[in-house]
């Protein structure tokens, strides 16, 4: 796959709770923290408190392929106890095309005791620091591509199997 073919990746687990209460714990922006590898802190900017459509937050991340980054995200959808959206965004131009989107979907299953969650994100539409490295490197950016999709897998699979823990608990 390569950029402009918008890659994306995303996982799901069924969870033995309601989606209230997995909801409670998606909005959360600290909870993908807690069990991100990737995501090691965030924290609400401009005032904001709780989460609401164009509210934002900074996360500090690091890997030991790209190091530390900070980003900054903003909630683009609410959909409470279906869906959870957020776009990661350039500091200077919160308003602008994101960088990367973040899903959390949420579906009842059976009589609604359970929640099958999924849990994704989109690279682009907008330019960010991997287009930079993939246009360095032209005839590796499938394989840089694939590497971050995978990366990025493990990350949303780790964050999931906690998220479940957290809410069968």
């Amino acid at each position: 796959m390569r950029l402009a073919d918008g890659p994306h990746v995303e996982c799901d687990i069924e969870i033995a709770a309601a989606p209230e209460k997995v909801w409670r714990l998606v909005s959360d922006i600290t909870t993908s923290a807690r069990y991100s590898p990737e995501l090691r802190e965030v924290e609400w900017l401009d005032g904001a408190t709780a989460p609401a459509v164009g509210a934002c937050f900074a996360g500090r991340n690091r890997n030991e392929t790209l190091g530390e980054w900070r980003t900054v995200s903003r909630i683009v959808e609410m959909d409470e106890p279906r869906l959870f959206e957020w776009a990661v965004v350039y500091q200077d131009r919160r308003d602008g095309e994101p960088l990367a989107l973040w899903t959390y979907r949420l579906e009842p299953v059976g009589d609604g005791a359970a929640t099958r969650l999924r849990h994704g994100m989109r690279i682009g539409p907008a330019r960010g620091p991997l287009h930079e490295f993939a246009e360095k490197h032209p005839d590796r950016e499938e394989a840089i591509v694939d590497g971050r999709l995978a990366l990025l897998r493990t990350g949303i699979e780790a964050t999931l199997a906690g998220v479940k823990a957290e809410a069968e608990a």
